[in-house]
Order: C-alpha cells, then structure tokens, then sequence
C-alpha cells in the first residue's frame, strides 16, 4: 500500500512537471497567449472617440476599448520618439538606458537581448517586426543590422517612413498600396495569414510555426508630422485621405494662441528658446494651419481604425482570435498650438498622456469594457506582457505589471509617477523633469545654455554651407 501510494505522488509529480515546465513556469504550447503590440507617432491623448474627440471616426478602436481596458491616465516616459521607444523597449527610463533623440547614442547590443521581442523570443515565441523602427541598435545604429536579424520576420524601415513608405524604403517596393496604414497593414495580413509571401519581407523560415505563440509588434509612423505633412493627396489615394473631415468645423485646442498673438511666452526665454524651433512645428503659428494638419491627423488616425478593424476581422479568420492579446498604444502626444507651442519633448500633460488599450479576449466579462485612472507607464507594458505569458520579468526592468488592474485585483501600482526630456538642443528645448501623482504635476528645469540653430542656419548661409549639414 504504502509503495503504491509513493508512485502515485511520484506520478502526480511527473505530471505536473510535464504541465509546468520547473524550469521557468511557463504554459506550453498553443495554450501560450499571443501579443500585438501595436503603436502609433505622435498621437495625443484626445484623438479617439473612446477618449472623448466628437469628430473624428474611430469605430473599431473604440469597440477594442469597449472589450478591454481603457486606461485614461496613461503617460510616457520622455516625450520625444527614440528615447520613447527605446524605453518601451528595455522597460527603462530614459537616464537609465541611456539612448536618446539625434545624438548619435545607440542601443547596446547587450541592452537589445533585454527587450521584450528578444526575451519573449528567447522564451519560445515567433517574433515579428512590422512598420517604423526609430531606436538605434548595435555598433553603427541603425546601418548594424542588429534588429533585422533578431526578429523570425522583418517588414519595416529605420527613421521616418513619411506618408508613402515606398518612396523612402526598398523592404515596401512590392506593397500594392502607395500609403503608409496600408502598406503596414499588407505586412500584417501576410504575418497572420501565414502565408508569408511579401518579397520584401526578411524571414528566417518561409512559414510563421503553427505550434508556436507570437509576438507582433506594428509600429506606426502617425500621425506624426512627418507623415501627415507628406500626404500628397494623390489619385492613388484612398478617400479617407483626400476628403474626410474637409467638410467640418474644427474647432482649436484649449489655451491655443497664435504666434503673433503671443505677448507673454509660456516659459521665460531662458528656459525655452523658442525662436530656435524647428520649422516642422510651424503649421501651429495659424489657424489656418493648425486646421489642415488637425484634419490630415484625423484621417489617419481613421485609416489605422480600419486596419484595426481588418486585423480584428483577420485573427477570427485565422481562429487566433480567442487566444491574442492586442496592447494599443501611442510613443506621445504633441503639441498643437497649445499657449503657443509646436513639437513634443516638454513634460506637460499635452505631451506625456496618451492613450493605452489592454484587451485580452480570455478575460472574464465583468472586467471588460471598463476605464482605469490608475498612474500606468509605457515602460509597464512590457512587463505586464511576459506576466500573462508566464516569461520571467528581467531584473533590470523598471516598468510595474499591470495585471492586477486588468483582472479586477488592484487599483493602482505607483502613488506617483516620473517623466524625463534629457534632449536639450539647438532647437530650444530645455532639459526638464517632473514628478506628478493624480492632482498635481511639479516640472523642473535646467539650465538652457544650447546654441541657437537660428544662429548656425545664418552661418551656414554666409558661408555657403548646407544649413541641415550644420545643424
């Protein structure tokens, strides 16, 4: 009796090592969740129905919100888009992986094995990368080919895509579509469908492994300005692009000033050198201006609503549909004329809130279709991720797991929050920091000793050098 009592605990044993691997606690096999990470450039926090814009037409991001969760109390870490992404990436702040915006810094190879795609990869997962890359990775940046070796399958572009990827990028020369949502959404339907068929794509087996969970991430590039101010408008173009919204009023953001209206400026010339702005911005000087651009962000934000309807449509085609996790989220917002200013990189809400979408279609129905003002971080996404995938968390992470708010067991994970812009430049921007719990918000500012890019273009122009070659 007592002989057949040990085999059977031994056997029970066996079977619950053969269930949960002892090694890592991972779930095995199909049962593993699959992820799409999905980010957008540039998107201010108001730019969805779901958080609260009367016009514009995002039907199917608001239907994910409404079968996830929808977190309004959503920031970054630094404003500004490698430092962004670069933290998303490594679950970082800024200070701490160091990688920031045009100064010549680049992701360690060793910090890339740390990302999410790279640990989720090494822990079984079939791994995708689709659409913009904007962090330099390796000895050498962007030219290493670090990244487009590191991934199982590899459809995208280093910097900016502008509107028509294709004019800019050789990987997108055989996309049937001209534009940059639908070119995107191209790679995402050969990704999922499994077919695989993309020439231009970089692929390490010819078929994604039907045995194997994936990790897509799909990163945008809008409706940052660099795409939205490339929109041509041309024959090729789908409606949406053309004429959607030309027929509406549009109204200005709160505390918007135009340029020459500006008496007071909202930070003091020491601080903030606003001369020295880069003309990119310039669209938020007039109404006029801030209209078109407001109009062209709108239809893309509607052109990405549809992907996200076709990608939604596709998983059920491909009956992935009960078994992926789809996180939607933005690098930051930006400013649109707001007292008076144009770009990113400062700490203020305009910049820092964006919106985050958690839908996870195994979660019970009483936890679906709710709000969270809970401080969250874009370095709490990828933690959160590997939580749901039974991955080991890495040490040097600094993001909070967030699934305590999605199953309805917390409330909050951080009392307060931080947020950084490290890019003090030529162009005017300080160095700023700030520190904020629900109610308040406290910035502080270094120092601005940069010299004016104002003065190097006058330089160059006297001494008959390219002006971009001397910024």
């Amino acid at each position: 009796m007592k002989k057949y009592s040990k085999l059977k605990s031994f056997m029970a044993s066996l079977m619950l090592l053969v269930v949960y691997p002892a090694s890592s606690g991972q779930i095995v096999g199909q049962d593993r969740p699959n992820f799409i990470f999905i980010l957008t450039d540039d998107q201010q926090y108001g730019l969805m129905g779901c958080t609260g814009n009367k016009i514009v037409q995002t039907p199917n991001l608001d239907e994910l919100a409404n079968d996830g969760v929808l977190f309004t109390n959503a920031h970054i870490t630094s404003a500004i888009c490698t430092p962004s992404r670069a933290s998303i990436l490594t679950s970082q702040f800024e200070r701490k992986h160091g990688v920031n915006f045009n100064s010549g810094t680049s992701l360690s190879e060793e910090g890339w094995a740390n990302t999410y795609p790279m640990v989720m990869r090494e822990n079984g997962y079939f791994t995708g990368w689709i659409g913009k890359n904007h962090v330099p990775v390796g000895k050498g940046g962007y030219d290493s080919g670090v990244m487009e070796k590191s991934f199982d399958y590899w459809y995208a572009g280093h910097g900016h895509l502008g509107f028509y990827p294709k004019d800019r990028h050789q990987i997108f020369k055989d996309a049937k579509s001209d534009t940059q949502v639908e070119v995107v959404g191209e790679g995402i339907q050969d990704f999922l469908s499994n077919e695989q068929k993309l020439s231009g794509a970089l692929k390490f087996i010819d078929h994604r492994p039907m045995d194997k969970p994936f990790m897509l991430s799909v990163c945008f590039n809008l409706p940052h300005g660099a795409g939205t101010g490339s929109m041509q408008m041309r024959d090729s173009d789908d409606e949406i692009y053309k004429t959607l919204y030309r027929d509406k009023n549009i109204p200005l953001p709160k505390n918007y000033i135009a340029r020459k209206d500006i008496k007071t400026p909202k930070l003091p010339v020491e601080i903030h050198h606003a001369e020295d702005r880069q003309v990119g911005y310039d669209y938020v000087d007039t109404t006029e201006g801030h209209r078109e651009r407001y109009i062209r962000q709108m239809e893309a934000m509607t052109g990405i609503d549809r992907l996200m309807g076709e990608l939604r449509e596709t998983l059920k085609k491909e009956k992935l549909d009960k078994n992926t996790i789809i996180v939607f989220t933005s690098d930051h917002g930006i400013f649109m004329g707001q007292f008076g200013l144009g770009g990113k990189a400062f700490c203020y809400e305009v910049t820092t809130h964006v919106p985050l979408i958690i839908f996870d279609p195994k979660s019970k129905k009483y936890n679906r279709g709710k709000t969270s003002d809970a401080l969250v971080q874009s370095i709490d996404i990828a933690p959160t991720m590997m939580t749901i995938a039974g991955v080991d968390i890495p040490a040097s992470y600094q993001g909070k797991d967030l699934t305590g708010i999605l199953s309805g067991t917390k409330t909050s994970v951080r009392s307060f929050l931080f947020t950084e812009n490290l890019w003090s430049t030529q162009f005017g921007n300080p160095r700023c920091e700030a520190v904020q719990n629900k109610e308040w918000k406290y910035i502080r500012y270094y120092k601005n000793e940069n010299f004016s890019a104002r003065k190097k273009i006058e330089t160059a122009k006297a001494m008959g050098i390219n002006s971009s070659s001397m910024l």
